[in-house]
């Protein structure tokens, strides 16, 4: 079973519970592994001290040293593992905290794949921006409204401070994958009959998919499913002349009556009678409840 990077210790990485932009500071015992699994949010590491082995798709049996980062975007799979003990900090983010979103707009909207995928190197602003925040993650109680304010500063100096040629390979995983889960929702959400076997069908686990889509589609993918079915049914009763049975079979309904309850539920009508008053010339319209 696939594990998602929510947060980087053995006893929660599929942590339900992480759901926005989450800083933390991590220390790895020599030889400690990650198995290779999906990330479940955006993932900016940084390691401030030893050597990190990850494997992903960009960053094939790739070492990262003291002052290094990368990033992987959303829905991909990543594997580690501490070559020596290591100090990093981890930022996972669903979207960007942004002081000015101009410059990041300049970058994403025009990504640049690289042909190799090579860490950044810290700055000298960047290096001081995650020393301070790796000694704010260990105090306890922790701050945060002033984490969320350094993790915009963080941000801040990463897209004004590096050549923008450079941020575009870096900040491309967030295109890519973001693009790759929209073409696997677009092509197979009419194929299943709910969440859990939408989920399945992309090898995710429940609570990853529906972080992965409320991210990516602003609204919960059961509400998005039942409006894309709505749309559908409503464009073959005007459209089409399938017969009941064909709908209720392709839209993944039980029986006639059930198909019946969801159309007075979602356009005031049975289906038959909706279909007539089409015919007729009128415009059929979704009730949109408040």
């Amino acid at each position: 079973m696939p594990h998602d990077f929510s947060c980087i210790r053995h006893d929660c990485i599929g942590c339900a519970k992480t759901t926005e932009n989450t800083l933390s500071y991590k220390r790895l015992s020599k030889g400690e592994h990650f198995p290779k699994g999906k990330c479940a949010q955006n993932c900016m590491l940084f390691v401030l001290k030893g050597e990190l082995l990850i494997n992903s798709e960009e960053y094939k049996e790739t070492i990262l040293i003291e002052k290094q980062f990368v990033l992987q975007g959303i829905g991909s799979y990543m594997e580690m593992r501490a070559l020596t003990r290591v100090e990093c900090v981890i930022f996972l983010f669903n979207e960007l905290p942004l002081l000015c979103e101009d410059p990041y707009r300049e970058i994403i909207n025009n990504p640049q794949p690289p042909r190799t995928y090579v860490p950044l190197t810290m700055n000298v602003w960047i290096q001081r921006t995650i020393g301070e925040l790796s000694e704010l993650l260990r105090q306890d109680p922790q701050c945060p409204p002033y984490l969320a304010l350094k993790s915009k500063e963080l941000v801040h100096l990463l897209i004004t401070e590096y050549p923008l040629p450079q941020l575009r390979t870096f900040f491309y995983p967030i295109s890519s994958y973001k693009e790759s889960f929209q073409y696997f929702v677009m092509q197979n959400y009419g194929r299943v009959k709910n969440v859990d076997e939408f989920a399945k069908l992309g090898g995710y686990t429940l609570t990853t998919f529906r972080r992965l889509f409320k991210a990516q589609y602003g609204i919960p993918v059961y509400e998005w499913i039942l409006n894309r079915k709505r749309e559908g049914i409503l464009d073959d009763l005007q459209h089409t002349n399938q017969r009941m049975t064909e709908l209720c079979e392709r839209y993944g309904f039980d029986s006639l009556s059930h198909l019946a309850h969801f159309c007075k539920e979602s356009f005031g009508d049975t289906p038959r009678s909706l279909r007539k008053r089409a015919a007729n010339g009128e415009k059929i319209e979704i009730i949109h409840k408040s």
